[in-house]
């Protein structure tokens, strides 16, 4: 009978950080004593000796006293330099902050990034498009950020990777990463309708209206209806993504039962319906409330601050570079993260006007 071998929980635990290792879990840095005690849920002692048989395996390299360990790759596996086409939604996403950061920060990584000269809104998030512009960029793997559902399941059929930042991506295999609104929706809702608001118009993007509501646009037309409103069309419209049809949609709605207050997912089309309001003598928020769902740059010079959602962006650039190193290692990486969302509400929002 061959000897029975009882591990130690020390070494237990170095044989399941060990594993994560080789499969390339960590690219440079190892997690921490205490957040890798939190996370296995064994005292501080027994990770810090698993720590150190690590380091006698030459996986892990030490850098002193309460500082966090080097990793070294296995001998034999190397990770493979990436090109990454970034496909933004329209071209002014290219001053947020995590797309600015992200060039570097997969440089650092060992991977370059691909120049691209169209967006999804000049492609006009058309999949046949997008299809032929991926082709004749030469790329390794793609972020595509906003993408319509027909685009993302375009991309996840193909052989190159792809992240989806944002965009209709539920149900597909695909890695992904994007504020879950559900929650700030709702609420935002149960809010205005407390404030005594009925007709409420959520103005959005035709990719988050079709073939279906996505799912910040179904919880907002779910808790219209628990909240004993019906919901319809008037709610949710249908318009052309257009400046004149922007106008033509505001000016049919205010011909008959002009609204008491709208959300609105882009910044464009709020600044705009701001400005409808003003030259038609509605005031903001005593006769109008407007809620936005992102607190974007473009509202800092705003004198009254806009009601709106907030989601923590500062992990967007990690995730993706994890993401990027799994695909650089072999490994498939398709886990989609919603970050949790809550609703602001500012002085953009009151009471609804007496009818």
């Amino acid at each position: 009978m061959p000897k029975f071998n009882i591990l130690s929980a020390a070494s237990q635990v170095a044989a399941h950080l060990r594993q994560d290792l080789i499969r390339g879990r960590w690219s440079k840095w190892m997690t921490g004593v205490d957040q890798l005690a939190l996370n296995l849920g064994v005292n501080r002692y027994t990770v810090e000796a698993a720590l150190l048989e690590l380091e006698r395996e030459g996986l892990l390299i030490g850098q002193g006293p309460r500082r966090r360990r080097l990793v070294v790759r296995p001998d034999g596996m190397s990770d493979r330099q990436l090109r990454v086409g970034i496909l933004l939604y329209e071209k002014k996403d290219d001053q947020r902050k995590y797309i600015i950061k992200l060039p570097d920060a997969l440089t650092n990584a060992g991977h370059t990034v691909v120049a691209t000269t169209k967006t999804l809104i000049e492609l006009k998030m058309d999949a046949t498009r997008v299809s032929r512009f991926v082709k004749q960029t030469a790329a390794d793997a793609w972020l595509v950020m906003g993408g319509s559902h027909e685009v993302l399941k375009w991309f996840s059929t193909q052989s190159v990777p792809v992240f989806a930042l944002f965009g209709r991506r539920e149900g597909l295999p695909i890695a992904a990463y994007g504020p879950d609104y559900r929650v700030a929706q709702m609420a935002a809702t149960r809010h205005l309708v407390k404030l005594g608001h009925r007709r409420i118009v959520m103005l959005s993007r035709r990719e988050r209206r079709q073939p279906k509501p996505g799912l910040p646009e179904s919880a907002f037309l779910n808790e219209l209806q628990n909240l004993g409103i019906k919901a319809g069309d008037y709610n949710l419209p249908e318009w052309e993504e257009t400046r004149l049809g922007l106008q033509q949609l505001l000016n049919s709605l205010f011909r008959v039962t002009p609204p008491t207050a709208f959300i609105i997912d882009e910044p464009d089309v709020l600044i705009a319906t701001y400005q409808f309001l003003a030259e038609k003598g509605f005031r903001v928020p005593q006769q109008v409330s407007i809620v936005s769902t992102e607190n974007h740059t473009q509202f800092s010079w705003c004198g009254t601050p806009f009601a709106h959602y907030e989601w923590d962006e500062s992990r967007v650039v990690s995730r993706i570079i994890r993401w990027a190193v799994a695909v650089s290692r072999g490994r498939r990486d398709i886990k989609q993260t919603l970050v949790p969302t809550k609703f602001i509400a500012s002085n953009s929002i009151g009471p609804a006007p007496p009818q």
